[in-house]
């Protein structure tokens, strides 16, 4: 230990190396429920490429584990400490070092905060769509190691189709740049696609390139009221078999709904077992929404109120984003599930979700990226209960196997960590893993990064 802080400290300020226990239990885990996190030995805040470097160096001469975080925003345990390792905090690497408008991109560092590089990217009348849910508090890194999505997924796509190219320190300490700065290129192997969504097991994000796209018109939003679960999903499946590409495309499920009902008072029907949001941002969003409204008519929605202002959209997406808070005062804390599955499987998920929370007594909301087939379901429950707590962890691993069995994958945006490890193996198969694992020894043959997550 003492050689430890010894060699981290030639390379870093003092103020970079915290050792103080209270304040390392602050960085010792993310916010995913059932996901065990160590001690770590000391938590490091670095503010340059070189000072990471230097971290990397040191780690890998005395063999002690790294483990990179970033907001600490993550749903899966992907951030969480093990014991004795070095935590690599990326947060004080927030600098926006570029904004190009005639090539669209914007090149950062780690820890700029998602909402930040939006805003900031605005003011130059470009956008930069990956607009996760903590979207206020989560990192560029973080999306990047996770693979992050968002609402806007349906018509932009998620984190991976906006990283050009990245720089990224490996675990002895290179430095390997990946990627481009242009809007075309393919030499060689994408190895800037393999950094993205891998959760800081094969290197150390540092710098990256990102596309941007020219801001769209302001966006208007349509709820609709459906009297079932296989009334709302045959909406969205003739929305999409039509051509249409909304900007935003969320369902809400009865339980959803209700509890949103119950905390804010919003006065949606009882009567409502499904809540269907699309928002567009083309040049004519009227036209879009009336033509969606006729269709969830069509198929049998009970009530459709479009928006004729961007603060009449505001109040309408008010519930889907009240709705994380209103489940997690049913029982005070929630375990959420993104289960992806077919756009044409999302009724049947659903419905069998319902299924799993009546089989095991518990409350299970879910919200779902509709127009992507990315599900939310949210177990409810109360921790101090040892049977309601195995009931939860029981029923979350139904939820999963429910989507495999629909043809879809277990984590379509929150990634594996250390909650799903044993279900990306079931996923891949034995090849698969195995050819991971060989590309894991290849970045990082002595098992440094990131240890114990992904693979069992």
């Amino acid at each position: 230990m003492a050689d430890l802080m010894e060699m981290l400290r030639e390379g870093l300020p003092s103020e970079a190396v915290v050792t103080d226990p209270d304040v390392m239990g602050s960085y010792a885990n993310d916010m995913a429920s059932f996901c065990e996190a160590g001690t770590p030995a000391v938590v490091v805040l670095p503010r340059s490429v070189e000072q990471v470097q230097h971290v990397m160096r040191t780690a890998t001469a005395l063999r002690v584990p790294v483990v990179p975080q970033g907001a600490r925003t993550g749903l899966s345990g992907a951030a969480n400490a093990s014991d004795g390792c070095i935590v690599l905090s990326l947060i004080k690497m927030d600098r926006i070092l570029e904004i190009n408008p005639v090539d669209r991109i914007a090149v950062v560092e780690p820890g700029v905060v998602n909402a930040v590089l939006s805003r900031a990217v605005a003011e130059h009348g470009l956008y930069y769509p990956p607009d996760p849910s903590s979207w206020e508090e989560c990192t560029i890194g973080g999306n990047i190691g996770t693979a992050s999505g968002g609402l806007c997924c349906v018509k932009y796509g998620v984190t991976a189709e906006y990283v050009l190219g990245l720089d990224v320190v490996l675990a002895d300490g290179q430095l390997l740049k990946t990627g481009r700065r242009t809007a075309k290129g393919v030499a060689g192997y994408d190895m800037t696609r393999l950094f993205v969504g891998s959760e800081g097991s094969l290197g150390i994000v540092v710098r990256a390139v990102l596309a941007l796209k020219p801001a769209p018109p302001q966006q208007l939003v349509l709820a609709a009221e459906f009297p079932s679960t296989a009334a709302a999903s045959d909406a969205i499946c003739k929305i999409m078999e039509s051509g249409h590409t909304p900007s935003l495309l969320e369902l809400m499920d009865r339980t959803s709904v209700h509890a949103v009902n119950t905390m804010t008072n919003m006065g949606l029907p009882d009567s409502t077992e499904a809540l269907l949001l699309a928002g567009f941002d083309t040049p004519d969003p009227a036209a879009d929404l009336a033509a969606v409204g006729e269709l969830c008519t069509a198929a049998g929605a009970t009530e459709v109120v479009p928006a004729e202002t961007a603060a009449e959209s505001d109040l309408l997406l008010q519930a889907r984003r009240q709705t994380l808070p209103a489940l997690e005062a049913v029982k005070g804390v929630t375990m959420i599930d993104d289960v992806c599955v077919p756009r044409s499987q999302l009724g049947t998920m659903i419905d069998g979700v319902a299924a799993i929370a009546e089989k095991y007594g518990l409350t299970i909301g879910v919200v779902a990226h509709a127009g992507d087939g990315n599900t939310h379901p949210t177990v409810c429950f109360d921790p101090s209960d040892p049977d309601e707590t195995r009931r939860a962890r029981e029923s979350f691993d139904e939820i999963m196997a429910l989507g495999l069995e629909l043809g879809g994958t277990i984590t379509g945006e929150h990634g594996v960590g250390v909650l799903k490890r044993e279900w990306l193996a079931r996923e891949l198969g034995p090849v698969g893993v195995e050819l991971q694992r060989g590309i894991k020894q290849v970045f990082d043959p002595l098992g440094l990064l990131n240890p114990g997550k992904l693979f069992v």
